[in-house]
């Protein structure tokens, strides 16, 4: 039997990879998403979930979207839609949950973003 953070480790090393694979190293796309796995924890945890995630999916940016997509898939095992609606309608049991689930798997996007993509998180990003 996994731990939930093995589980997500798992998950999230094939997303990470997967994405890698389809970015060249330093390509725009490709810092832009590691970019966002470092600035997310940071603002779940001063804005709260439901408005760090509004405000991801309201970027308009294709690496953006697809974190948040990976996200969704790993935290609600669903699609982006499901997961922010999840955050805004949840009870306050389900919601704490769901911001520890996904600051648990936050830290994974970051950790893979800094060894698979090779993203330094100094790496100033172009219209971020």
């Amino acid at each position: 039997m996994k731990t939930l953070e093995q589980e997500l480790a798992s998950k999230i090393y094939i997303q990470v990879k997967a994405f890698g694979d389809e970015h060249p190293k330093e390509s725009l796309e490709r810092n832009k998403y590691g970019a966002m796995s470092y600035k997310l924890p940071i603002l779940v945890r001063t804005a709260g979930l439901v408005q760090a995630l509004s405000f991801v999916d309201s970027r308009g940016q294709p690496p953006h979207h697809k974190l948040l997509e990976h996200l969704a898939q790993v935290v609600v095992e669903n699609d982006k839609k499901t997961f922010l609606d999840k955050s805004r309608k949840s009870d306050l049991q389900e919601y704490t949950y769901l911001t520890l689930k996904t600051m648990l798997a936050l830290k994974w996007y970051k950790r893979f973003a800094q060894s698979v993509l090779e993203v330094v998180p100094t790496d100033e990003v172009q219209g971020d």
